[in-house]
């Protein structure tokens, strides 16, 4: 295991040990408000009942992002009402799913639709995923095999984007389904945040119990954790610094 420390400690605050998680895809689901204060800042109702867990709703009330663990399997549900040319849609991600990678889509949900497509598989690509077509189906696998994302097409014409992690342990898993009416914009940005290599950080006691993962133990100032999440709530304001400023203030940026 690895050990560094983060500069910038004060004498008023006391350092908390937390650990950066590589691959990121083995991470564990980490603090739901990563993905849930994003969409609020950006505009989002919560419509969460009281007793019920959260659920927001975007600001033309067409979409709607849920985090309902107690169901089977459990976890996020975003579905989207048809609007205009675009049909409904529906995507579903574990618990397990890292925090992270579930905010590459929902992230995405309050920026505008590009104008073109993008090429899903071209992030995967990027990072040496393995690509191609079996019958029907065309699959990316990790260069470790531990992750994958699917574009599965049955003989009677259904279709469903699929995607996954894996530790082959069986404790540490986690699965995605996307259905075909999804807009791939969505897709990419999903794709975007699986394949990234940068790892993600989880305090101490939220480290998963794995032999598949790489971790390094940091000390954290609290004043650093909460400007790290307000980095990331700014970049959510339409007047809120660029993606490049918030990257520089994220704490994979800030290792030393």
């Amino acid at each position: 295991m690895k050990r560094t420390q983060w500069r910038g400690r004060t004498a008023a605050e006391q350092p908390e040990q937390h650990y950066l998680i590589e691959p990121r895809v083995l991470a564990g689901g980490g603090d739901i408000a990563y993905v849930l204060a994003y969409l609020h800042v950006s505009g989002w109702q919560d419509v969460s009942k009281k007793g019920v867990l959260p659920a927001v709703r975007s600001p033309d009330r067409t979409v709607r992002v849920s985090y309902e663990p107690s169901l089977q399997p459990g976890g996020w549900t975003i579905h989207s009402a048809a609007r205009g040319q675009q049909a409904q849609w529906r995507a579903t991600l574990a618990r397990q799913t890292p925090v992270e990678i579930v905010a590459g889509l929902t992230d995405a949900l309050t920026r505008p639709r590009p104008a073109h497509a993008p090429d899903v598989w071209a992030p995967l690509r990027a990072q040496r995923w393995t690509t191609g077509s079996e019958g029907r189906h065309y699959i990316a696998t990790s260069p470790d095999g531990l992750a994958w994302l699917h574009f599965r097409q049955g003989a009677e014409g259904s279709a469903v984007w699929w995607s996954g992690a894996s530790d082959r342990q069986g404790g540490n898993a986690w699965v995605a389904q996307f259905s075909d009416t999804t807009p791939l914009h969505l897709v990419a940005a999903f794709s975007a945040a699986l394949a990234s290599p940068e790892p993600v950080m989880r305090p101490r006691d939220r480290v998963p119990l794995s032999a598949r993962i790489t971790t390094t133990s940091v000390s954290v100032l609290p004043s650093q954790l909460r400007a790290w999440q307000q980095a990331r709530l700014a970049a959510a304001l339409p007047a809120g610094p660029s993606a490049a400023t918030a990257r520089r203030a994220s704490p994979t940026r800030a290792r030393r």
